[in-house]
């Protein structure tokens, strides 16, 4: 299934549960079940939008976005780990109040929403899973963080039934938001990386430009570029100084870049006896010493 259909489905379970969870906080005059049905409420607003955006990256290249359309998604992860953030920070103050005045809580309640909450949402986390988009594994995690929740809930409630611990409430909601906040932040790491065209982590350059001057009839590669889309498409960029038929070099490049996760390519072939204008001094320094030791060490 595609991530935006995923998405889709995550919005229309979180929208239906909050609604629900409005019915049963009126019905149970429960202030904490309404204050999650507006936090769930949140939650699928920023799903739609976080659909929307999927739907868009998916647009082919145009004379506007000649790189097309792809960034929208991260945009839509930007979102859903933002109000991931501030939501958590929420949670933490609120569980801090509830240490120091704590609160009559209805365990029975508690037990029955809980129960149906923690079944909605892992349908919602079972069709995000698996997702490759960071839009799709920040909503995935959306989903996650409300399954934990509830599971938390439902634990703490059959607990507190027992024990009259009502202490244990905020500490379990302290804990989940810990784990949030951490997710989210890595999510927004992984998000600035790619808009600040930060070589992919999967991809070693000096390694790459060593391998690609071990190719036949390849002399010299420099001025090499690598950046991901969106997280998921590599691209690169590079002369390569060849010997041999410039088509079967580019082909012979291609073949090694497709080998190491890169799709697209774009490659100037140059002469032995050519200058090039362009040459990053730094990198290629860096590429030519690690090409001496790999050379070195054989």
């Amino acid at each position: 299934m595609k991530s935006d259909k995923k998405i889709l489905i995550a919005f229309i379970l979180n929208l239906l549960f909050s609604v629900f969870e409005f019915f049963g906080g009126a019905f149970t005059g429960s202030v904490a079940i309404l204050s999650d049905a507006v936090h769930d409420m949140g939650d699928a607003l920023s799903i739609c939008v976080s659909y929307l955006l999927e739907k868009k990256s998916k647009k082919d290249a145009d004379l506007k976005y000649t790189y097309g359309y792809t960034r929208y998604s991260l945009l839509g992860c930007t979102l859903t780990s933002v109000i991931l953030l501030i939501g958590s920070v929420i949670v933490v103050v609120n569980a801090i109040e509830k240490f120091i005045n704590p609160e009559p809580i209805n365990y029975n309640g508690m037990i029955i929403f809980a129960i149906i909450g923690v079944i909605v949402n892992f349908v919602a986390v079972f069709f995000t899973r698996g997702g490759d988009s960071l839009n799709q594994k920040a909503v995935n995690l959306h989903m996650l963080e409300d399954v934990l929740g509830w599971v938390l809930v439902l634990i703490g409630a059959v607990v507190m039934r027992f024990t009259d611990f009502v202490y244990l409430d905020p500490i379990m909601s302290i804990c989940l938001a810990v784990f949030i906040i951490i997710n989210a932040l890595k999510n927004l790491i992984e998000v600035a990386d790619v808009f600040l065209e930060k070589a992919p982590k999967e991809i070693d350059i000096r390694e790459l430009c060593s391998s690609l001057c071990e190719l036949d009839g390849i002399i010299d590669v420099h001025h090499i570029h690598v950046r991901s889309f969106d997280g998921q498409i590599n691209s690169a960029s590079m002369h390569i100084v060849t010997d041999i038929d410039a088509h079967i070099a580019k082909e012979k490049v291609r073949s090694l870049l497709k080998e190491r996760g890169i799709e697209h390519a774009t490659i100037e072939t140059e002469t032995v006896d050519e200058e090039c204008h362009d040459r990053n001094c730094i990198l290629e320094f860096e590429v030519e010493q690690h090409h001496h030791n790999h050379n070195h060490k054989h």
